[in-house]
């Protein structure tokens, strides 16, 4: 529940899908970097975009 999908309101043709893969990506991406407390990492970057994609660059 990181990302409080129980509340999100996409339930149209392929938005639900496609944000499935975009939480996947950020989970997948933060235990490649070996990040222990997802949840907290997600609240922490959650305004920062500009660390998320510099942290993909790597």
């Amino acid at each position: 529940m990181a990302y409080d999908e129980d509340r999100c309101r996409a339930r149209k043709g392929h938005t639900p899908r496609t944000l499935a893969c975009l939480r996947n990506f950020a989970i997948s991406l933060l235990r490649l970097f070996r990040i222990s407390n997802i949840k907290a990492a997600l609240r922490g970057l959650a305004a920062q975009a500009d660390q998320i994609l510099a942290m993909r660059r790597l």
